[in-house]
């Protein structure tokens, strides 16, 4: 008798293991939040080109990987907050997740009070709360530097845009040890080596007449084409395949 109860008290233990392994192994949920560099747009491409690099991220990762998008357009540390952007990631996200954070843009308005930080005091702060909170519920925060902007001079030259904001971000994730990807770097020395007329097809330099959206045509520095977007989410993958993030092991061959 007392066998069997035993026997019947493994049969119920193992039936919780099958039941409950699926969950423990379940592959993590990246969600991702920032600004129009990163955000989706929903209209086709033949409709509107223009897209953030976010939407192409989840082509680079294994198909258990779900990307949940949350980057809007127009978007600061301090407005994501105020809008309460930030709670709804909050609420959705679990332990094993992943937040990638990228802002800068929009914080630089400084003619914009519901947008604008100083990146030594409120910039830095509201990055550390997106680092904090996230690890409060389990989930490791990435921080990236903003993408470059397509900012050609009269003699060629590639010049930057983006002031104190990227070393705020650099600062934040030395401080902390927040796993970091410096996108500015790598998107930087991307268009620097293509050059001035090369680099504008990944970028939203559109001719007149190309799109009924677009008749007069588009000359747009800071977002991206498709041809852009997926470019910049492959400079994301490829940083996370290089870290000791145990990201890597889902991001596909």
């Amino acid at each position: 008798m007392l066998h069997a109860i035993k026997y019947l008290c493994l049969l119920a233990l193992t039936g919780m293991i099958i039941r409950f392994a699926p969950a423990l192994h379940d592959a993590p949920t990246i969600f991702l939040i920032g600004d129009s560099t990163m955000a989706e747009r929903k209209e086709p491409v033949s409709v509107n080109p223009e897209r953030g690099w976010g939407q192409a991220l989840a082509q680079y990762f294994r198909p258990e990987v779900k990307v949940e998008n949350h980057a809007v357009n127009g978007r600061s540390t301090k407005s994501f907050i105020d809008e309460g952007r930030w709670d709804t990631v909050l609420e959705a996200l679990h332990s094993g997740d992943y937040v990638l954070i990228q802002f800068g843009h929009n914080d630089q308005k400084f003619k914009d009070p519901t947008r604008y930080t100083n990146p030594a005091s409120g910039y830095y702060n509201n990055l550390l709360r997106f680092v904090q909170e996230t690890r409060d519920k389990g989930a490791t925060p990435v921080l990236l530097t903003s993408i470059v902007r397509r900012n050609f001079n009269e003699y060629g030259t590639l010049e930057d845009t983006h002031g104190l904001y990227p070393l705020v971000v650099r600062q934040v994730a030395s401080d902390h040890d927040v796993a970091f990807i410096d996108h500015l770097s790598m998107t930087e020395a991307f268009v620097a080596a293509l050059g001035d007329e090369p680099s504008k097809e990944y970028y939203m330099w559109i001719a007149p007449g190309q799109y009924e959206k677009l008749p007069d045509g588009k000359q747009d520095n800071t977002h991206l084409t498709q041809k852009g977007a997926d470019q910049y989410a492959r400079f994301v993958a490829d940083a996370i395949r290089d870290s000791d993030l145990s990201l890597k092991r889902y991001v596909a061959e």
